[in-house]
């Protein structure tokens, strides 16, 4: 399954549906120029309620997940 820009993954139990991830767009913030982001927004918002379900460490993050340190 490709996901999130192209990466090859599972879905999770915690990923955001689509319904979910809309309303969350009007409030993440976009900033404009700079260079491209490596990671996308919704892939970290998705980090939050993973942690807060499986209870794992920062460090433990799977490699789904942008970059631990990246995400904190």
């Amino acid at each position: 399954m490709l996901r999130h820009g192209g990466l090859s993954t599972c879905p999770c139990p915690s990923d955001l549906a689509d319904a979910q991830w809309a309303p969350i767009t009007l409030i993440v913030p976009v900033k404009p120029g700079g260079r491209p982001a490596k990671h996308s927004k919704r892939r970290f918002v998705e980090t939050i309620p993973h942690l807060n379900r499986t209870g794992c460490a920062w460090r433990m993050l799977p490699h789904d997940f942008p970059p631990w340190d990246t995400v904190y």
